[in-house]
């Protein structure tokens, strides 16, 4: 079975994914990128994450074509595709649609830097990418333009996107946005939260760099939530 190793870990981080509450039933899709064959394992579309298994878990080019599954793939490959032909540093791709994103997704409202963990998607503020149609190339093209330099995006009125150099990395992020993301909406329940402006999260972005218990120069990113 191709790539056998990544195809059980989307399984274990599927169910991990749906009983933390950061998607609900079918809804969501997790890829892990091997640049070496140059391919993708994406889950499946449509299976709940409790009844996946390994063999479920399709692997497919960038480009869309099917080499080893007899499942179809997640609607979303394209989304995913794209983030790895656009960050060629990434190695795996988290799309949830948690709650607290999915609120401030639907108000257009990136997430901002109210709390310092944000640092996590390498950027001051995490963007919303402008609506498109779930499983469209114009989807994809979309977050493509917006998420930049950053590692994370939200999508209007849908979810938000998670790229890291491996699976627990971009499921850290995912999980740090979600959090990032309540924090702010329960701030703006309240009054107007105190954004950290750009000097002080320059500082954090740097600390970051050396965060956890990572060997120097291994190209592990550690997440603040994972």
């Amino acid at each position: 079975m191709l790539m056998e190793k990544e195809r059980i870990e989307i399984v274990e981080y599927g169910k991990k994914m749906s009983s933390s509450g950061l998607t609900k039933g079918t809804a969501g899709n997790i890829s892990i990128y091997d640049p070496t064959t140059g391919y993708m394992a994406i889950s499946p579309s449509g299976i709940g994450y409790d009844e996946t298994y390994p063999e479920d878990v399709v692997i497919m080019t960038l480009d869309g074509t099917v080499v080893d599954g007899d499942k179809k793939p997640s609607s979303e490959h394209d989304l995913h595709s794209a983030m790895y032909k656009s960050k060629p540093e990434i190695r795996s791709v988290v799309h949830t649609h948690s709650m607290y994103c999915v609120v401030l997704s639907c108000l257009n409202m990136p997430l901002k830097s109210v709390h310092y963990a944000l640092a996590d998607a390498g950027t001051f503020e995490v963007p919303v990418a402008p609506y498109c149609t779930y499983g469209t190339p114009e989807l994809a093209e979309a977050v493509k333009e917006t998420i930049g330099k950053g590692n994370a995006a939200l999508m209007a009125n849908h979810g938000m996107l998670a790229c890291g150099t491996s699976l627990k990395s971009a499921y850290g992020l995912a999980s740090t946005c979600e959090w990032v993301a309540e924090v702010q909406w329960r701030c703006m329940s309240v009054g107007t939260p105190n954004i950290l402006n750009d000097e002080q999260m320059s500082v954090v972005l740097e600390k970051f760099k050396g965060y956890g218990q990572a060997t120097k120069g291994n190209g592990e990113v550690k997440s603040y939530f994972g």
